[in-house]
């Protein structure tokens, strides 16, 4: 989900750190996931995702979920191996989850979700539970359900706060003053800005959730037409996100985005052509529909109408390889239009 405010390349795009949930299963204080995030659950140490949306990879499905259904089913207290294996599931179903909402399939990712909300309360994994509420509430803000979001940033927030976790309760204050900054745009800008960095002070153990702060700071200089220092401070974020190929495309898809409405056009396609790498990397088609369509919106203001049409096209393609028709059709029509 890339989702920006302001324009790049002018428009919102689904967010990704908007791209998605963004904080790791282990950071944050007394039990640890993604080391650090920037979603609420992703991290070293969970298997990469090489199936379809919303599957667990084949190798490890059949063990695990007879284990959990038998874990599951039972009223007996669990033992350390048991809840060791009940966090790691949890964990896994989060780092799925937040793999959908990254690349825009809100709903897969509620379901999902649901299943690692259950087994975190089911391990009573603090840091989990607190995540899995964040990854919730992200993906309901990208659906529109701003009660439901701002109802599961709550349950973070108390679930961090009943475990006198201020690390946690850090995590949850970034995630609700990005919500905010997309919301009320520059307005908001200059205290989001303050109010992420003093938190990002609170937060010693995930370089992840560093990286986060680091991003909404970035978003929030750009809105204040700081351009300079909204790189910057993006680059923080993507120095921390060196092994996740998807998060830092979303770094350079952003710095691209600030160089774009700075008027910097060629500076602006070098960091999409950087984004285009990562995301080739990560095997991510959302984000590389995003980058091309992204690609089109620069060369149109830089005034190369033919670049631009071929680039939307080639956009349109990627998404509709992908099963993505909503976003296909966007794209077509943006090609489409360009030339009358």
């Amino acid at each position: 989900m890339r989702k920006i405010p302001g324009k790049i390349m002018e428009k919102k795009a689904k967010p990704a750190i908007l791209r998605g949930g963004l904080l790791p299963y282990g950071g944050g204080g007394t039990k640890g996931r993604r080391p650090a995030p920037l979603r609420p659950g992703q991290g070293p140490g969970l298997p990469p995702q090489t199936e379809p949306p919303g599957r667990i990879p084949p190798g490890l499905a059949a063990g695990l979920f007879a284990l959990l259904f038998a874990l599951g089913c039972s009223t007996a207290p669990k033992g350390p191996v048991e809840t060791r294996t009940l966090r790691n599931a949890g964990a896994l179903q989060l780092e799925l989850a937040n793999r959908e909402t990254d690349r825009g399939n809100y709903e897969g990712a509620l379901e999902l979700l649901a299943e690692a909300r259950r087994l975190a309360f089911n391990a009573d994994d603090t840091a989990l539970i607190v995540r899995a509420y964040l990854s919730l509430g992200n993906a309901y803000s990208y659906l529109g359900r701003a009660d439901e979001a701002s109802a599961s940033w709550d349950s973070a927030a108390a679930e961090a706060g009943q475990a006198g976790d201020g690390e946690l309760l850090a995590i949850c204050e970034i995630h609700r003053e990005r919500r905010r900054l997309l919301d009320g745009g520059s307005a908001a800008a200059l205290s989001v800005r303050d109010r992420v960095q003093a938190a990002l002070g609170r937060i010693k153990a995930n370089p992840l959730d560093q990286a986060l702060a680091w991003t909404v700071t970035g978003l929030a200089e750009k809105e204040l037409r700081r351009f300079a220092e909204a790189e910057a401070a993006l680059k923080k974020a993507l120095a921390l996100h060196g092994s996740y190929p998807e998060q830092a495309a979303y770094d350079w898809y952003l710095i691209a985005s600030a160089r774009s409405v700075a008027g910097n056009y060629d500076a602006a396609l070098e960091a999409l052509e950087e984004a285009l790498a990562c995301d080739r990397r990560a095997e991510n088609s959302y984000g590389l529909g995003k980058d091309w369509l992204a690609r089109g919106d620069v060369l149109s203001k830089a005034g190369r109408p033919a670049e631009a049409e071929a680039a939307w096209r080639h956009a349109a393609e990627i998404f509709a390889s992908a099963g993505l028709a909503a976003e296909a059709e966007t794209a077509a029509q943006r090609g489409n239009n360009s030339g009358q």
